[in-house]
Parts: structure tokens; C-alpha cells; sequence
């Protein structure tokens, strides 16, 4: 079935909710796990579920996406596969940017058309999750559904923040509420399981990702609702009570990465001794881009529960629940706690670095005698020594040059140059 597939991710708008993290570049190009890209995860899924005509929808910040994805996604010229940036632009019958998620694949139809498939798979590009989606195609087929909806189990907690399913007991989507209120959730309990149940998961929640067969779509956008700019809040509640529309359940890791608390969680938690995100799974390869980059190096330093990436010189005192990206450097006597190091993009040459010394500007990465904690450090960041940044709940929300302060986490913007001594 996957050979009838073809797969359209929405890479989402101005991405303001992660800002700083995409003042320069699009929500899917935020490198995460400290060598990918949040692309990468619903493109690897895509190829680990023999799906590989994918386009990626974007036009905020393009030009870094654009950069990875061509480095990376090369198939064999005896492939039909492709993984193309489908850029907003302007044409003689839409001058106008995409206007949502719908918006988005209706104006990107031109180019979708000239593949041939039976389905259209519809994913979003800031979601962190491994799911197979051939077995959802394969229940999509088996069922004679039109729609079919990946859906996963959350708590009342959380309903709140998602679209809302009730099914019957074929699994077919019977109604939906966008993010209802606290005091009407009783109404909307499913059974999702015993094992859902147990965790006080009562509620389907929508995850986004959507399974159309493709003449309906094209007739869903172009005719019924052409007016229509996004797929959960117009088109799929619209939708449930005209056509066959089928929920999957997924019951695995699934989180939205929609916010820099969301963000700073799914980084932090691929430390833990059994990571809910599994970077080590054979059967699930996360790709992304092959870079030539010798290992990394490390002296004189405790981790605990560290992921570091290759090419890093590391020379710290401690780094503790910590994942430290790409030709990342941190010098001696200093302490990293709970932060997100994105590293760097090239190596300085040591002629550079003792320019820098020369000049008494600090060298890309963390100097000595430094306690960072609670903190995202993004590409190419120059700190000083004696450096001391504390994020946390005592923090109020805050936007700076050097800087960002949201849910106490500190974000040190792309290029920073925190000078000796800072503090915060």
C-alpha cells in the first residue's frame, strides 16, 4: 500500500511560539537531539514505512531547510523517491501566501498531482514520534474509509489543548469538539483500552496526521470547501458527518512540539536511561544529514545522563542531564545542568581561536569556570569564563539581544557573545 502513497508535511508558520529558536530559520529546521532537525523525524518515519515521495511545505525561514534537505535526502537515480521543498509562492490564480494547514496542500496540488497515488498521507513537520504509517494506510484501506485520522489517548489535563474524538465501535469518527472546555469533557470519554485507561487517558485526541484518499481530498480543496483554510478546525469536523472517517489509534510516544517548554522537555528526556523517544532503534532509524566529523572528545569530566554529539572537545567539570550537539566545546571547570547545546555549525581553527584569545573575545562554545543550568544554547553561542546562567521559575519572561526568558528556561539566541562574567 505504501507504494500508493504519497506523503505532503506541513511545515507549519512563523513557528512565533518557538522564537528565539526560529528567528532565523522554520520550525522544522530546529535541530534537535543535537544533530538532527525536527524534519527529519516525520520524513525518517516515512522512509522506515516504505513511503518515499514526500514534499515538505514551508515559506517562513526557508533557505536553512532548504540547505538540510538537499544534503541530505538524496535516493538512487534508479528510485522514484524524492523528498521536495514546496515553497509558498505566488501564481496568477493565488498571489497570496499559504493561509493555513488546507490552504497550504490546496495551492501545492499542481505539483502533488503529477505523482500518481491512491492516498495522500498529511503529516505535520514539529511532532516527535516514531509510528509505522503502513499499518495505518493498511487499516485505511481494509476499512473502506475515505478519512482516516491518527488519534492518541491523552488525559484531562490535556484535552483541553487538542481536537476532541468520539467513535463508535467500528472506530469511525461519529464527532469532534475543537479544544472544549473543562466542564464539558465528561461528555467526550472513549475507550481507548484498559492499559489507556489506567494512565487516566480517556480522551482521543487528534495528532494531526491525516490519511485522505486522494480524489476525495482534491475534491474536499478545489470544490466543497475551497474556501476553507485549515484541516482541524473546518474541514474535518465538516467532514465526519458527510464521509467515512476512521480513527487510528496510536498508543505510542507522541509529543507536540509546539512550544520551547515541549521542546526543552523532548530534548532533555532522550537522556533518561530508557528514553520514551528511541534514537537506538534499528527498525526506526532517525536519518538525517552524513557528515564527515571525527568522534568526539572528552577529559577530565563527569556526565551523568548525557547524549553528546560527535566532534565535541569536551573538557568540563560535569555535565549532568545535558544533550551537547555537534562540534560542541566547553572548557575546563565548568558545569552543565539540564541544558540543551546545540553546538556549533564549523570548526575554528586554532588560528582563529587565538585571534579570538588576542582579542579577548570568547571562542565559539561554553569557557571555563562556567555554571549554566535550565538552559537552551543554540548554534555558534560564544560564552565567556566565569559565566553564570540560572533558569528556572525565579526567571520572569524576558526578550533581550543576547537572550530569551520563557517558562524559566533561558534561550541564548543563534551567535550570542555573552561576555567573562556574566550572570543571570
Amino acid at each position: 500500500m505504501a507504494k500508493s502513497t504519497v506523503a505532503v508535511i506541513l511545515g507549519g508558520g512563523a513557528g512565533t511560539r518557538l522564537y528565539p529558536l526560529t528567528a532565523t530559520r522554520s520550525k522544522p529546521a530546529v535541530p534537535i537531539a543535537g544533530k538532527y532537525r525536527l524534519v527529519d523525524i516525520p520524513i525518517s518515519n516515512c522512509i522506515n514505512s516504505s513511503i518515499n515521495r514526500i514534499w515538505v511545505l514551508t515559506q517562513f525561514n526557508s533557505a536553512s531547510l532548504n540547505k538540510h534537505i538537499k544534503n541530505t535526502y538524496q535516493f538512487s537515480q534508479f528510485s522514484s523517491g524524492f523528498v521536495d521543498i514546496l515553497a509558498a509562492e505566488q501564481t496568477p490564480d493565488n498571489p497570496g501566501w499559504f493561509q493555513g494547514t488546507a490552504d497550504a496542500v490546496r495551492q501545492s496540488l499542481r505539483h502533488i498531482q503529477q505523482h500518481e497515488s491512491d492516498y495522500v498521507l498529511i503529516l505535520s513537520g514539529d511532532q516527535l514520534y516514531q509510528m509505522d504509517f503502513q499499518e495505518m494506510i493498511d487499516k485505511h484501506a481494509q476499512s473502506g474509509a475515505e478519512i482516516s485520522i491518527a488519534t492518541i489517548p491523552v488525559g484531562e489535563r490535556d484535552a483541553p489543548e487538542f481536537g476532541i474524538m468520539k467513535v463508535n465501535e467500528n472506530s469511525e469518527i461519529t464527532s469532534f469538539i475543537e479544544k472544549p472546555k473543562k466542564d464539558v469533557l465528561q461528555d467526550w470519554v472513549s475507550d481507548t483500552g484498559e492499559a489507556m485507561k489506567a494512565q487516566g487517558r480517556n480522551y482521543l485526541a487528534s495528532m494531526g496526521i491525516y490519511i485522505f484518499n486522494r480524489k476525495l481530498l482534491y475534491d474536499l480543496l478545489l470544490e466543497e470547501y475551497e474556501k476553507s483554510t485549515d484541516f482541524g478546525k473546518e474541514i474535518m469536523p465538516n467532514s465526519i458527518e458527510k464521509y467515512k472517517v476512521l480513527s487510528y489509534q496510536y498508543d505510542g510516544y507522541w509529543t507536540d512540539i509546539g512550544n520551547i517548554y515541549s521542546f526543552f522537555e523532548a530534548n532533555l528526556a532522550l537522556t533518561d536511561d530508557i528514553p520514551p523517544f528511541n534514537l537506538y532503534d534499528k527498525k526506526n532509524i532517525v536519518y538525517t544529514r552524513a557528515r564527515m566529523l571525527p568522534p568526539a572528545k572528552i577529559s577530565g569530566t563527569t556526565l551523568e545522563k548525557t547524549i553528546i554529539a560527535e566532534a565535541s572537545i569536551i573538557n568540563a567539570s560535569r555535565i549532568e542531564n545535558s544533550v551537547i550537539g555537534i562540534r560542541s566545546r566547553i572548557g575546563h571547570g565548568t558545569t552543565i545542568v539540564s541544558c540543551y547545546m546545540m553546538g556549533a555549525d564549523y570548526f575554528e581553527t586554532l588560528q582563529e581561536i587565538e585571534s579570538s584569545k588576542v582579542k579577548g573575545h570568547p571562542n565559539i562554545g561554553v569557557g571555563e569556570r562556567c555554571y549554566i543550568k535550565n538552559c537552551i544554547i543554540d548554534k555558534n553561542c560564544r560564552i565567556g569564563n566565569d559565566v553564570k546562567i540560572i533558569g528556572g521559575s525565579h526567571l520572569e519572561a524576558a526578550d533581550h539581544a543576547l537572550y530569551t526568558v520563557k517558562d524559566g528556561i533561558v534561550v541564548l539566541k543563534k551567535n550570542a557573545v555573552i561576555p567573562n562574567g556574566f550572570q543571570l
